[in-house]
């Protein structure tokens, strides 16, 4: 897969992500069919730091990146990130200036990923979902790319800093999600949440992988 891009910063992670994983795993992508030219927004199982430049480098195109804010405290992580077009949000709380940011990155025709748990999850098991990628969904109206994640857990758990050992990764984009599947309408009381579930529900219902021997 070639990035077509004169980001020279966004190119340089593109690669360097490509090719620290192919030293501590197999990588494994499915479901490239299933993505979409225009904007749309990429909801994934969190369960590791390598997940978004793992799915940044599994796509053909530039995207947008929801951030925690603490992550550009330090200038320069924060000077490459914010290059690679990551928004800053205040995580725990109603952020405007962010919600803001992400729907214009939408609404100008950029994919946009966020993680539904909100957080990476302790256990690998995929955790209860907030608010926020709901929110984003209903207010943009645009497909859902849902994404399934397995294995970066096992070469970077939460709470390290370096690879803890060599696993099978694998990748997989789910069928597009619209309006009518995941949004309830704004007379449900919880409409950002219960999107937000419905999200986590189809991530949930795709394979972790493909069993090669079927």
């Amino acid at each position: 897969m070639i990035l077509n891009s004169k980001n020279l910063i966004y190119k340089g992670v593109y690669h360097g992500t490509r090719s620290f994983l192919e030293v501590f795993s197999a990588v494994e992508v499915e479901g490239w069919e299933n993505l979409p030219m225009g904007a749309c927004l990429f909801a994934s199982n969190h369960q590791s730091m390598l997940d978004p430049p793992l799915v940044g480098s599994s796509l053909p195109r530039e995207i947008s990146f929801i951030a925690r804010r603490s992550l550009f405290d330090n200038p320069m992580f924060g000077f490459v990130i914010r290059a690679c077009h990551s928004i800053p949000v205040d995580r725990g709380e109603a952020d405007i200036g962010a919600i803001r940011a992400a729907l214009a990155a939408l609404a100008s025709g950029e994919g946009l990923l966020i993680f539904p748990e909100g957080t990476r999850s302790h256990d690998g098991e995929i955790m209860a979902p907030k608010a926020g990628a709901g929110l984003l969904a209903c207010r943009s109206g645009v497909p859902v790319i849902p994404i399934r994640i397995r294995g970066t857990r096992d070469v970077l758990p939460r709470g390290s800093l370096l690879p803890v050992g060599s696993a099978r990764v694998h990748l997989r984009f789910g069928p597009p999600m619209f309006a009518a599947e995941y949004d309830p309408g704004d007379a449900h009381p919880n409409r950002s949440i219960e999107a937000s579930r419905r999200i986590l529900e189809r991530i949930k219902a795709l394979p972790e992988y493909t069993d090669p021997g079927h």
